[in-house]
């Protein structure tokens, strides 16, 4: 089990010095790099959507999304089912960029190493990250209530 969680907790850092070069390159914080990753996972979506998925408030979101917009790396769009409503979705540039400094080199090396598993492994695998993501999830929203009751005192 230590050396299990040594894995998981070197896998985190590793992950945030992707992150941390990748939002470097692009131009952004870390705040509007996390919200270019979910576009980019979930497609075009409302503000509130975004502030919801990114833990912003719905002020915060909206000044992320003008700074990605003078970036050049995410647009307001019409929704056609209703025009009323205005949805956000990464722009061309974006997804170029995007691809070439993540999913273009993630593919490659990852590819050789997904091959090296079964079918049954990589359900394991999966069912790990997302329990894993689901505990992260839980204990952020126990460490937002401490901030919470910090604050109130």
């Amino acid at each position: 089990m230590q050396q299990l969680g040594a894995e998981i907790r070197a896998n985190q850092r590793a992950t945030d010095e992707v992150d941390e070069l990748v939002v470097e390159l692009l131009g952004v914080n870390r705040t509007a790099g996390r919200c270019l990753d979910i576009l980019e996972q979930h497609g075009r979506m409302s503000a509130g959507q975004l502030a919801k998925r990114s833990g912003l408030t719905t002020g915060a979101v909206t000044a992320v999304i003008d700074r990605l917009e003078r970036n050049g790396y995410a647009q307001r769009v019409r929704d056609l089912a209703d025009r009323r409503r205005v949805l956000v979705e990464l722009t061309a540039t974006a997804r170029e960029i995007i691809w070439e400094l993540m999913g273009r080199p993630m593919r490659e090396a990852g590819r050789p190493l997904i091959d090296a598993y079964s079918d049954a492994e990589i359900e394991l695998l999966i069912d790990f990250q997302r329990r894993g993501r689901e505990m992260q999830e839980r204990h952020a929203e126990w460490l937002r209530e401490r901030l919470l009751r910090r604050a109130g005192s």
